[in-house]
């Protein structure tokens, strides 16, 4: 019971123990993946159209950024984005002014480009691959009923492409979730470096490392189930396979 009542202690929030910490951290980490999804989600559907072009530089162009960003581990992407951008933008300063002060890149943006970056990678080729699916002659469809190549897209394959891509892209999400725990090398207080602060408090590593495993489990199990009430709504009306 002593150990018990001393894991309370360290769990709950107030001076003495490390709850509110977690709960900030907790609260940075969900703020940081909510942030990268639309951009990564906004990247991703450029890249993918970019992909579907009659244009063989333009495709070129987009298989040369997915094939990159996939071939790249995501710490080092991380690394690149936080390291590399702070170096050029301070460099861009100096070389307009010598006056200029030092420019502190922030560790939340270089985590939501980074991010983002590697969510758009894998989601264009999981929407190309759902834009690729739909049958063509529906596009023929809508193009015997004189509606524009925007009308078609919107009207006819938009729909549809969600619907193919949403399982996809949930498990990217759940991944992306996942992944902001790697921001925590950059000196973000997102959820993992406060256990990390905590564990060299308190030497009770055991007590946060399973604590934060609870954490991420719950946040993915409930955004899961999220996922599964919006494929269900997507698919509404469509004949189930057997």
């Amino acid at each position: 019971m002593t150990g018990f009542s001393e894991a309370l202690a360290l769990l709950s929030f107030g001076d003495q123990g490390w709850g509110d910490e977690l709960l900030k951290g907790l609260l940075i980490t969900l703020l940081l993946a909510c942030s990268a999804l639309p951009f990564g989600l906004l990247l991703g559907g450029s890249v993918s159209a970019m992909s579907m072009s009659q244009s063989r530089l333009t495709r070129s162009i987009a298989l040369l950024f997915t094939t990159v960003i996939r071939g790249l581990p995501e710490l080092l992407t991380l690394f690149m984005i936080y390291h590399g951008v702070g170096l050029f933008i301070n460099q861009l300063l100096a070389w307009f002014s010598p006056n200029n002060g030092y420019f502190d890149f922030s560790p939340f943006l270089a985590g939501v480009i980074a991010l983002s970056l590697v969510f758009s990678g894998y989601a264009a080729e999981v929407l190309r691959g759902a834009w690729q699916s739909i049958d063509k002659g529906q596009r023929e469809a809508g193009q015997s009923l004189a509606m524009g190549r925007v009308q078609i897209f919107w009207l006819i394959e938009r729909p549809q492409i969600i619907r193919l891509a949403l399982p996809g892209l949930g498990n990217l999400w759940i991944n992306l979730v996942k992944d902001t725990a790697l921001v925590s090398v950059i000196a973000l207080d997102d959820l993992m470096r406060m256990t990390n602060i905590a564990v060299g408090a308190t030497k009770k590593p055991f007590l946060f490392y399973l604590t934060v495993c609870a954490l991420y489990w719950l946040i993915c199990i409930l955004f899961e189930r999220v996922l599964a009430q919006l494929e269900i709504r997507a698919n509404r009306g469509m004949q189930p396979r057997h």
